[in-house]
């Protein structure tokens, strides 16, 4: 049996940062509050694991104000777009043994 172990990414092998991913590609843009209520998390838990994913160029962070609060939006890029479907296929190829 091939090993596809190794072609899963470990950026995603936390269920947070898998979580992050899933709903960013299904979505265009998803707010702090929004990702924050959706996963159940706490702000520097969700924090933290935006700021690893930011890191490798997978997604977008925009900060800007909306009348005088802060909003923080977020957004795949097609690196991580690419990245998590190929890690997506990675593990369809593991679960088949092919």
């Amino acid at each position: 049996m091939k090993s596809y172990i190794h072609n899963l990414n470990k950026a995603f092998e936390n269920r947070i940062r898998l979580g992050i991913m899933s709903v960013l590609m299904v979505n265009d843009s998803v707010d702090f509050s929004t990702m924050k209520e959706t996963l159940q998390l706490t702000d520097g838990n969700l924090a933290s694991h935006i700021t690893a994913l930011e890191k490798e160029g997978y997604i977008h962070v925009k900060k800007e104000f909306v009348g005088k609060k802060p909003l923080t939006t977020y957004s795949v890029t097609k690196v991580g777009m690419k990245a998590f479907n190929d890690h997506l296929d990675a593990l369809e190829k593991l679960l088949k043994g092919r």
